[in-house]
C-alpha cells in the first residue's frame, strides 16, 4: 500500500471507528462486536506507525494519552462559568418559582435536569475538531487539562458539523469505575479516594495523561457556552437536542415541567431513586426553559436569575461517640471533637465531628457513649446533629470541659462576648507549634516541604520556638528529622531562604494577629509600607484607614506594644527576612469569586463559625463586612435567631444565604 492508498484508508477507519465509538460510549448501542474494533483499530494503528504524518489530532489512537506535562496553563473562559443560586426544600422552590414568573410572565416552562456530582468543564471546538478543554476555575479563568479529556471517550474529538462551538459539561467518575479504582489503591497500600467527585478532579488533574486515560472518566454536556439563539435555537430543551445530534452525550433523565408541581414531582421521583443510578447525583438543577425567559430575568453578578439547584437534604446517619478529644489552636481557643464509630456519610468515611465548643455540647446534651445523628453541612463538614437519648443505657459519661490547657496546664478563659474557652499562655507548646504551621502555609510565607509533622518534629527536637529559628536552620539539622534525605532537605531551606523576600502583606497574615485576615494584611501593608511603620502606628491612625475597625486595631496595638513581639521583628530582620511592602499580591477582582468586591452583612448565631471567623474568611476573598443592612448590601448571611437585619434584607430584596451555604461557598 503506497502512501496515497494509505492516507485514504486512515481517513476511512477514521470515520468508521468514530461512528462506532459513538455508538459505543454515546449512545450505548454498540454495532459491531469489539472483536471487529479492536481489528480496525490494530489495522489504523499499524498505518500510523508506517505514515507517522497521518496521525491526525481527532484520531482515535489518541485517547491513550500522550507524554506528561509540566503544568496546566491558564484558560480565561469566553463567557463566565456562573455558578448556581441553591435551594434546599420546597419553599424555597416556590419563592424561585415566584420570582421567575413575576420577572417574566407566567408562561414558563422549566427543564430539570439531574446534578451530576463532578467536576464542570468547557469544551471548545473550531471547525468540529476539539481544541481546548479547561476546568471551570474561579468562574472566570480555568486551567488548560485538554491533554487530559482527550482521552475521555464520550468527549468527541471530532463532532457531526464542522462548526465552532463551545459547551459546558460535567466529568464524572461512575460509581462501578470508583470502587474499582479504590480496591486498585488499597491493594497497592495507596491512599483511598473519598468520592466520585474527588476522584474525578484528581484524574483529570493529573500531569501524566495516561493516568487520565486509565480512570474510565465519562462526560454529560448541560449547555452551549454562548448564547444558543446563534446557532438558531430558542430552547435550553432544543439546545440539550442539538448537541446530541452534533455527538455529544447529554443526560437523558432530564423532563420539561410546565408547573412548579411537575418540578417537585421530579425532584421526589429523583431524591428516592438516587441510589439506582450508575453515577452520584447532589441534587437537581432547574432553568427557564426559553432563551427570551432568561433574557428578561438576567443574571446577579454570580449567577443566572433563570436557574437554580436544589440541593438534597444531608444524609444522615446514625453511630457512637467513643471519646471526646481537646485540641488548641494558635489563637488558644480549645475545640472539643468527637471521637465516632466509623461510619459512610455522602460517600466518605468519618471518624471524627467537631464540637465547637462546651454551650453547643451542654444544648445537645452529647455525652461520651451516647448514640448520636450526624451528618456533613452542605455535604462537606461532619457534624453531629443530636444525641439519640432514648437509647441510653446508663453508662454514658456526661463531659466537663476542662478548666486547665490540656497542653501546657495553664488556666483557661473565657473572654467576654465569647463561647469558647481559650488558653491565654504565650508559651504554650500547641499555640506556638499551629501558629508556626499557620506561618508557613500557602496563604502566609508559603514555605513548601514545611508540613505539619515537620513542623512538630522541629519543636519538638528544641530546633525551633518561633519563627525566626526557622531561618536559622541548617541542612545538616533538617536532614537529622524521620524521612529527610538531603535532596529533601536541600529543597527545605532552599524554601525557606526564598521565603526571605516575601512582601510584607505575607509576613504580616502569617503572624497570627487575631482579627487581621489575608485582607486586611494587605490593605495594612499597602498603607504603611513598612513592619516598623505599622508597630508605631497608633488605634486612631489604623481606625482611619477604608476597613479597618476597631477590633482590628485594638489587637494589632496589643499585639506590636508586646515586648517579646518587638524583639521577634528584630530577630527576624537580623535574619534578613523582607519587613517592608513590595507590591508582590494576587489581587482579588470583583466576580473571582462568591465574595469579592461584595457588602455583606452577618446576622444571627454561627454555629460553625464564629463572626470574627466568618469576617475573617470573607474579607480574605474580597468582600466587605458590614453592620448595617441596606440597598447597597449585596449579600446577608443569616444565622439561627437572626432578627431586624433580617427582616430588612427580605423588605429590600436583598440575597439571603444560611450558615450551610456560606460555609460551601468558602469551601470551593
Amino acid at each position: 500500500m503506497d502512501r496515497i492508498q494509505a492516507e485514504q484508508r486512515v481517513i476511512e477507519l477514521n470515520e468508521t471507528l468514530r461512528a462506532y465509538g459513538h455508538a459505543y460510549y454515546v449512545l450505548d448501542k454498540p454495532e459491531v462486536p469489539d472483536a471487529v474494533y479492536d481489528q480496525l483499530l490494530n489495522e489504523l494503528i499499524e498505518l500510523e506507525n508506517l505514515y507517522p504524518d497521518l496521525i491526525f489530532p481527532d484520531s482515535p489512537t489518541q485517547r491513550v494519552g500522550g507524554t506528561p506535562i509540566s503544568n496546566f496553563e491558564k484558560v480565561t473562559h469566553s463567557s463566565p462559568m456562573l455558578s448556581l443560586s441553591n435551594v434546599f426544600n420546597e419553599e424555597d422552590i416556590r419563592e424561585f418559582d415566584k420570582r421567575v414568573r413575576s420577572g417574566a410572565g407566567d408562561n414558563i416552562e422549566y427543564v430539570c435536569e439531574l446534578k451530576i456530582d463532578g467536576l464542570a468543564v468547557a469544551l471548545h471546538y473550531e471547525n468540529g475538531k476539539f481544541v481546548r478543554g479547561a476546568t471551570r476555575g474561579d468562574g472566570r479563568v480555568g486551567e488548560d487539562i485538554t491533554v487530559n479529556l482527550r482521552t475521555v471517550r464520550t468527549i468527541p474529538l471530532k463532532l457531526n458539523d464542522s462548526i465552532e462551538i463551545e459547551v459546558r459539561g460535567e466529568v464524572f467518575m461512575p460509581k462501578k469505575s470508583f470502587h474499582g479504582l479504590n480496591e486498585e489503591r488499597g491493594e497497592r497500600g495507596e491512599e483511598l479516594f473519598a468520592n466520585p467527585r474527588n476522584a474525578a478532579a484528581g484524574s483529570l488533574r493529573q500531569l501524566d495523561p495516561k493516568i487520565a486515560a486509565s480512570r474510565n472518566l465519562d462526560v454529560f454536556i448541560y449547555g452551549i457556552g454562548s448564547a444558543g439563539e446563534s446557532y438558531g435555537l430558542n430552547e435550553h430543551e432544543e439546545s440539550l437536542k442539538y448537541v446530541e445530534k452534533i455527538g455529544f452525550k447529554t443526560n437523558n433523565e432530564r423532563r420539561v415541567c410546565k408547573s412548579v408541581e411537575e418540578v417537585l414531582a421530579f425532584i421526589a421521583h429523583w431524591q428516592e431513586q438516587r441510589s439506582e443510578l450508575p453515577y452520584e447525583i447532589d441534587g437537581i438543577v432547574i432553568k427557564v426553559n426559553r432563551y427570551l425567559h432568561q433574557q428578561d430575568l438576567g443574571f446577579t453578578a454570580k449567577s443566572p436569575k433563570w436557574a437554580t439547584a436544589y440541593k438534597f437534604p444531608a444524609e444522615e446517619v446514625m453511630t457512637t461517640v467513643r471519646d471526646i478529644e481537646l485540641s488548641v489552636g494558635r489563637t488558644g481557643v480549645v475545640t472539643p471533637t468527637a471521637i465516632l464509630d466509623p461510619v459512610s456519610v455522602a460517600g466518605t468515611t468519618v471518624q471524627r465531628a467537631s464540637l465547637h465548643n462546651e454551650d453547643l455540647i451542654k444544648e445537645k446534651d452529647i455525652r461520651i457513649g451516647d448514640k448520636v445523628i450526624i451528618r456533613k453541612a452542605g455535604d462537606i463538614i461532619p457534624e453531629v446533629v443530636s444525641a439519640i437519648v432514648d437509647q441510653r443505657t446508663g453508662t454514658e459519661e456526661p463531659f466537663e470541659m476542662p478548666t486547665h490547657c490540656p497542653a501546657c496546664d495553664s488556666d483557661l478563659v473565657r473572654i467576654e462576648g465569647e463561647v469558647a474557652l481559650r488558653c491565654v499562655n504565650p508559651q504554650c507548646p500547641a499555640q506556638i507549634t499551629e501558629g508556626l504551621i499557620h506561618f508557613v502555609s500557602r496563604n502566609a510565607m508559603n514555605i513548601e516541604g514545611l508540613g505539619e509533622k515537620v513542623i512538630e518534629q522541629l519543636y519538638r527536637e528544641g530546633l525551633i520556638a518561633d519563627f525566626s529559628d526557622l531561618y536559622k536552620l541548617t541542612k545538616e539539622q533538617v536532614m537529622n528529622l524521620d524521612r529527610m534525605g538531603e535532596k529533601s532537605a536541600s529543597n527545605l531551606i532552599a524554601a525557606i531562604d526564598a521565603s526571605r523576600s516575601n512582601s510584607m502583606e505575607r509576613l504580616l497574615f502569617g503572624l497570627g494577629i487575631r482579627h487581621v485576615g489575608e485582607r486586611g494584611a494587605r490593605i495594612l501593608s499597602e498603607h504603611f509600607g513598612s513592619m516598623q511603620k505599622l508597630m508605631e502606628a497608633t488605634k486612631e491612625e489604623l481606625v482611619e484607614i477604608h476597613e479597618i475597625g476597631e477590633k482590628m486595631a485594638d489587637s494589632i496595638v496589643a499585639y506590636f506594644d508586646a515586648e517579646e513581639v518587638q524583639q521577634l521583628m528584630e530577630r527576624l530582620a537580623e535574619e534578613n527576612v523582607n519587613l517592608t511592602y513590595t507590591g508582590t499580591r494576587v489581587i482579588v477582582e470583583a466576580g473571582a469569586n462568591a465574595f469579592a468586591g461584595k457588602k455583606i452583612v452577618l446576622t444571627g448565631k454561627l454555629e460553625q463559625l464564629t463572626r470574627g471567623e466568618a469576617q475573617e474568611r470573607i474579607e480574605a476573598l474580597g468582600g466587605k463586612v458590614s453592620g448595617s443592612v441596606s440597598k447597597k448590601t449585596d449579600l446577608v448571611i443569616a444565622g439561627e435567631e437572626a432578627g431586624s437585619k433580617l427582616e430588612k434584607a427580605l423588605e429590600l430584596k436583598v440575597d439571603v444565604w444560611d450558615e450551610e451555604r456560606l460555609l460551601e461557598e468558602l469551601n470551593k
